[in-house]
């Protein structure tokens, strides 16, 4: 067992290694659902979040406490309204509000206390500030629909936030505002939590929800064919929503998507709907290549392009694993620093997740296409195929009428993608005196037409 443990773990941890350099420093505004709290999940989820902050996140936490209100008006024989999907605070309901707002700040800052040994939180000391960080004002009378005292967001106390932040604290927001006058408004966590977002200029916005995300279809049963949408350009978002019916429930598609949407188009670089319901959404979504929920950006973090120095040590930490286990002939790092511009690489959100070289051979009009790497993490999602039309444009380019590979493993990839089989005798007279006989590689060419 402690052989597959460290087998499967030392793996894992270098994959996630990246993702703990790369979100260092950054700041993170999440937002629990009440109904994650309803649920029970608030000491995973507040391990999780220990953890991440950790890492050197500084994060920014906002609870909702929409089925708690509820929850207690309804105790009190009082029944919840909304319209335009936001709740009609009465008297009665700013009462039951404030309540739920007190109890639920307890138990949250209980749960980041606990330091028990033999959990993830043994050890972790979370110090908590929590304040009269945002201004509100009236929501009023809308369509002939008085809110009385539900509030949005005027003003956002941004240098106390960072304050705070810079301390080594997480700063913990309720949704709730006060006027300059000291009159308390009821707000959504949703609003709070992207306007914070925005004002902080956050690095990301993470709504911890009832749903999975948005499904490649909205408005189509879930299914394997109906996956959810991982990563959403910020312009398909804005045309989905436009399509989309006003949501009015959290569950509606939209309801949690306008938000990140207005957070993205003001600057927050990410925003993301995550499913409280599976273990663990935070991490996998923060720390796992593809994630689990949808992530709205305002362009595609992954981009194909060709390698500068930069890139050498991410093409250097790719490749390695494969020249140890005998899939790549080993390379001398010199000579990859060297060519580095010869390498394409496929890039998302900062790690280097697929690679290959391309040497030509203009005397013979052909070209070697050397290292093919794609990472196990990605393998599948047409890395190697975005890699090789790039190989293939750049040799087109270059006026080469060919490309080969030199290959003892992977023969049949590059034969269903139109490579036949040659016999090393074809190879350029330079490349032919490299040949290594005793591995006996397939050689295996491509026509460019």
């Amino acid at each position: 067992m402690s052989a597959v443990f460290n087998f499967t773990f030392v793996p894992w941890f270098r994959s996630v290694a990246p993702y703990i350099h790369l979100h260092r420093g950054k700041t993170f505004v999440v937002a629990i659902a009440g109904e994650a709290i309803a649920a029970g999940k608030l000491q995973t989820i507040a391990q999780d979040i220990a953890l991440i902050q950790s890492m050197g996140v500084k994060i920014v936490l906002v609870h909702g406490f929409r089925p708690q209100v509820n929850e207690q008006l309804l105790a009190k024989g009082h029944t919840p309204q909304y319209s335009h999907g936001m709740r009609i605070t009465d008297s009665v309901a700013l009462d039951c509000a404030q309540e739920a707002a007190g109890q639920l700040r307890y138990e949250i800052e209980a749960a980041f206390s606990q330091g028990l040994p033999n959990t993830p939180m043994a050890g972790s000391t979370v110090r908590i500030i929590s304040g009269n960080f945002l201004t509100a004002r009236p929501v009023g009378i809308v369509d002939g629909v008085n809110f009385k005292h539900s509030g949005l967001v005027r003003k956002v106390d941004t240098a106390g936030i960072l304050r705070s932040l810079d301390f080594g604290a997480m700063v913990l927001l309720s949704p709730f505002g006060f006027s300059p006058t000291g009159e308390a408004f009821n707000l959504t966590m949703e609003e709070v939590a992207t306007s914070v977002a925005i004002e902080l200029q956050a690095d990301k916005l993470l709504f911890l929800t009832e749903v999975p995300g948005i499904r490649a279809q909205p408005d189509a049963p879930e299914g394997d064919d109906n996956p959810i949408d991982t990563e959403m350009p910020l312009a398909v978002a804005e045309k989905l929503l436009s399509e989309l019916p006003p949501p009015l429930l959290p569950t509606d598609a939209g309801f949690y998507l306008q938000h990140c949407v207005k957070a993205c188009k003001a600057g927050v670089e990410r925003s993301h709907i995550l499913p409280f319901a599976v273990d663990g959404a935070l991490l996998l979504e923060v720390y796992v290549h593809d994630g689990i929920g949808t992530m709205v950006i305002d362009e595609k973090l992954e981009s194909l392009r060709e390698a500068t120095a930069d890139d050498v040590g991410g093409i250097l930490q790719l490749i390695e694993p494969f020249e140890k286990d005998g899939t790549l002939v080993k390379r001398d790092r010199t000579e990859i620093e060297r060519d580095a511009d010869h390498y394409t690489i496929v890039e998302h959100d900062g790690v280097i997740f697929a690679c290959a070289a391309l040497y030509p051979y203009a005397e013979a009009r052909t070209g070697e296409m050397a290292a093919l790497t794609v990472s196990p993490q990605s393998q599948g999602q047409g890395d190697g195929e975005k890699i090789l039309r790039r190989i293939e444009q750049r040799a087109r380019a270059m006026g080469l009428g060919s490309i080969f590979v030199l290959t003892t493993r992977t023969m049949h990839w590059f034969l269903k993608r139109g490579f036949q089989p040659v016999d090393p005798d074809w190879l350029p007279e330079a490349r032919k005196r490299k040949y290594n006989w005793d591995r006996k590689s397939q050689v295996l060419v491509k026509k460019l037409v």
